[in-house]
């Protein structure tokens, strides 16, 4: 492995697959870019050594759920690595609250009084952004910067060397990332996204929660707690 692949902060299993991505050219140039960005005195979230933490909660060979969201919250304090959530003394952001309101919807359960959702992740949800970082109060700032291609990989590797994933598509740019998902070995949910904007055309009353436990109910796997620990 390179050193630069020894250097980031990357749980082992997903260091395996992904190790070739990090020697590429659209990776260097990603890196200079977030390199120059902090030496302009830019604030970047998530925090660097949470970049990779949807990976580092959720190894490789525990995947059962990947929810896909477009980039980090871009306020203080919001961020942390992990798409849709906020950590723990954070009010959730309103496409959160809609996500909540659908599980409750859907499956009966309370809606919780925090955002964090690693214990999604610990259960084996990806909870994956498309792009992996963000400028403060600049929504979309660092798209098409590299990361997109980062994680079109990451998700070829899911769909190639796994079988029976939920892949949860919330929205046009989501549904865009379906392109490398075969619906014949996994489980494609498509819906509108959760926000306030478009939740009441589709998202709300989409049965997503219910219908991934179903289907890993058929392969044998164990469904997710959709609860979140109060």
């Amino acid at each position: 492995m390179s050193e630069v692949i020894d250097r980031v902060k990357l749980e082992a299993s997903w260091k395996e697959q992904l190790a070739s991505e990090f020697d590429t050219e659209y990776m260097q140039a990603l890196r200079a870019f977030l390199l120059q960005q902090k030496q302009a005195g830019k604030v970047i979230y998530p925090p660097g050594d949470e970049y990779f933490n949807a990976f580092n909660y959720t190894p490789f060979d525990q995947v059962k759920v990947v929810i896909l969201g477009q980039d980090p919250y871009h306020g203080p304090g919001q961020a942390h690595g992990l798409c849709f959530s906020v950590p723990e003394g954070v009010r959730p952001p309103p496409s959160l609250k809609n996500i909540f309101k659908e599980i409750n919807r859907d499956l009966g359960l309370p809606v919780p009084s925090h955002g964090c959702l690693t214990s999604w992740a610990n259960q084996g949800v990806l909870l994956l952004n498309s792009v992996l970082t963000v400028e403060q109060a600049t929504a979309g700032a660092h798209q098409k910067k590299g990361w997109e291609k980062f994680t079109d990989s990451v998700i070829r590797c899911v769909n190639d060397h796994q079988e029976g994933v939920v892949f949860m598509l919330w929205g046009s740019y989501a549904h865009k990332k379906g392109q490398f998902i075969d619906d014949t070995k996994h489980k494609v949910l498509r819906s509108v996204h959760p926000s306030p904007l478009s939740a009441h055309r589709g998202f709300l009353g989409c049965g997503h929660f219910s219908e991934a436990n179903e289907y890993l109910a058929t392969l044998g796997k164990g469904p997710i707690d959709w609860s979140l620990p109060s």
